[in-house]
């Protein structure tokens, strides 16, 4: 924990949200997910007041393809414990519709550290 005058008088936001946003459907067919990126950031600014998106290059193992590499979109945001408990809901229903629109088998949803496969 850091002790510091200055902090002491700023608010924190101890949960951080991370939603991981594929750019596949049925499994490994390659889609350009900008619009389930927006629709996620917009998401989560209105429910934590911001989010932040950042690439990254993830692989799982599919049951009937094998290796399956793709270019993910990681969006997340900081949230209050309150907000997150208030808004949590939204996120799960987002996360569920996007595996049924992108016929994925799951959508990796973090919530400080912890990993959920909806």
């Amino acid at each position: 924990m850091i002790q510091n005058a200055k902090l002491k008088n700023m608010f924190k936001l101890s949960s951080k949200v991370t939603v991981y946003i594929p750019s596949t459907t049925d499994i490994n067919k390659p889609i350009d997910n900008t619009q389930y990126v927006n629709e996620c950031a917009s998401l989560l600014s209105e429910c934590f007041g911001g989010a932040t998106s950042t690439p990254a290059l993830g692989y799982w193992i599919s049951n009937t393809v094998g290796l399956v590499k793709e270019n993910t979109t990681m969006i997340f945001a900081y949230a209050s414990d309150s907000d997150l408990q208030a808004n949590i809901e939204k996120v799960i229903t987002f996360c569920e519709n996007l595996k049924t629109e992108l016929t994925q088998d799951a959508i990796a949803l973090e919530i400080n550290g912890e990993m959920y496969f909806i």
